[in-house]
């Protein structure tokens, strides 16, 4: 059999890897949008390294759009298969892709007028509609028939709500081999989330390499870190603090935070705005899924039925709504989407707010080389937002510690279970070059046989 890679090679989106079995069976382990600003990885999106009609099952780790994001054109340009996950991860998918076709479609329109010539959208609202047709949901440890050759179970990533190891056990001339993907691993003892689950023995693992090389700061500062941030910006200069999130995972988290602060009479007063309609319906959908909980939240849910909400914070749905935060004077929260500030409504907030020194902007997860918020992290004294430069005169911090990827630690950890002598090849994906060979050489240190980081496009016999 054969494993290309056809996404997250080199570069920490766009996850896409393609299995072929000697009898011509094709099975794809997600389909990720790329987000970015790569020069070469210009026309990724609207490319294959396959025929999307000879795909004949798709099976997905989770619903982060760089994992899930071209479903619909996957579809739309052919594919007719299952498409495998968790229930949680349809049911986030389902939101993930119609709020990505808004935004495919939007880009068209503007790249038309400013071309003055017709550009069609990757895809509609009406392929994100269309392609959840395909679901079937599998939950966690069942493991379920992918072809007459293929077995598949999923295990607790910890990632975000619904995410997923995939372990496949592949029958071909009278072998059994068994191929492990990670999609992305999650951190140990995080609020909200289950810890990763191991997988179970392998002989061959793609594995993200994220946080290669890095160590996260220690979970149990973070809180009051967190505080002293807010009262720092909010009460003693009367500024806004800025937060770029994720939609899924990352608000809901910051939102439990402050929340737990809140009940213990710690938060005051201070107006919290989650400024993001698909974070509004993402925690919706966290509340219909509490399998995923782990006990910490379930002990909290005893004493406080919505974790992710009090009197002082607020959605923000209406666009209007949002305009009018950056006319107020009010000291405040504003938690947007998009986490790396590359899109979304975080990038009007920047534009508006950035050169004020009462301001700050908390910068709390991975943000990929080329986005606005890489550069943030690197405290530019300038920046360009919507092609106009702006001065940075607010202060930029980051917290490490709420972000959703294990670091280097504990990637080995979650891996210590894997036999030395039976794990005949890793190959890492979902990384910079940096990070990769940083997680390269402590594998190989850990006594692994063959640690590989593949390149884009890459075939891998098995």
């Amino acid at each position: 059999m054969q494993l290309q890679i056809c996404g997250a090679a080199e570069t920490v989106t766009g996850s896409n890897h393609l299995l072929t079995l000697g009898n011509g069976t094709n099975i794809l382990l997600d389909c990720g949008l790329y987000q970015g600003n790569e020069d070469e990885l210009e026309d990724f999106n609207a490319k294959w390294f396959y025929d999307p009609k000879a795909i004949d099952v798709l099976i997905l780790s989770h619903a982060h759009i760089d994992h899930c994001g071209r479903i619909p054109k996957l579809v739309k340009d052919g594919f007719k298969g299952k498409i495998y996950c968790t229930s949680a991860t349809r049911d986030l998918a389902a939101i993930m892709l119609m709020d990505s076709a808004q935004i495919q479609e939007s880009d068209a329109k503007y790249e038309s007028k400013k071309q003055g010539r017709y550009r069609a959208p990757l895809y509609t609202e009406y392929d994100a509609k269309y392609c959840l047709r395909f679901f079937h949901c599998v939950e966690y440890e069942s493991w379920f028939s992918v072809c007459p050759e293929v077995e598949a179970v999923f295990y607790d990533a910890g990632h975000i709500l619904g995410s997923a190891t995939v372990t496949l056990k592949i029958n071909e001339n009278g072998q059994t081999k068994t191929l492990g993907f990670t999609g992305d691993v999650g951190r140990y003892n995080r609020p909200i989330l289950n810890d990763p689950m191991p997988m179970p023995p392998l002989d061959y693992l793609i594995c993200e390499s994220t946080y290669g090389g890095e160590k996260h700061e220690e979970s149990p500062e973070s809180d009051e870190h967190l505080l002293q941030i807010i009262f720092d910006t909010c009460v003693a200069q009367r500024g806004k603090l800025l937060i770029p999130a994720f939609s899924i995972g990352r608000t809901q988290e910051i939102l439990y935070r402050l929340d737990k602060l809140h009940s213990a009479g710690r938060l005051e007063n201070i107006k919290v705005y989650v400024d993001s309609p698909l974070a509004m319906d993402a925690t919706e959908i966290f509340l219909l899924h509490p399998e995923c909980y782990d006990d910490e939240i379930y002990a909290y849910m005893k004493k406080d039925r919505n974790p992710f909400g009090w009197r002082n914070m607020q959605f923000v749905r209406d666009a209007s709504e949002s305009k009018a935060l950056n006319d107020s004077d009010e000291p405040c929260i504003i938690i947007a989407a998009s986490g790396m500030a590359n899109a979304g409504r975080i990038r009007h907030h920047l534009l508006h707010q950035i050169g004020k020194p009462e301001n700050t902007v908390l910068i709390v997860g991975f943000c990929a080389e080329g986005t606005l918020g890489a550069q943030l992290v690197k405290k530019p004294t300038e920046v360009k937002i919507f092609h106009e430069m702006r001065a940075v005169r607010a202060q930029i911090f980051t917290m490490s510690s709420m972000s959703a990827h294990a670091d280097e630690g504990e990637l080995l950890h979650f891996l210590s279970n894997q036999s030395t002598e039976k794990l005949q090849q890793i190959l890492l994906v979902h990384g910079e070059p940096k990070r990769q060979a940083g997680l390269q050489k402590a594998l190989l240190a850990q006594s692994y046989k063959s640690v590989a980081i593949p390149t884009l496009g890459q075939v891998f016999e098995l």
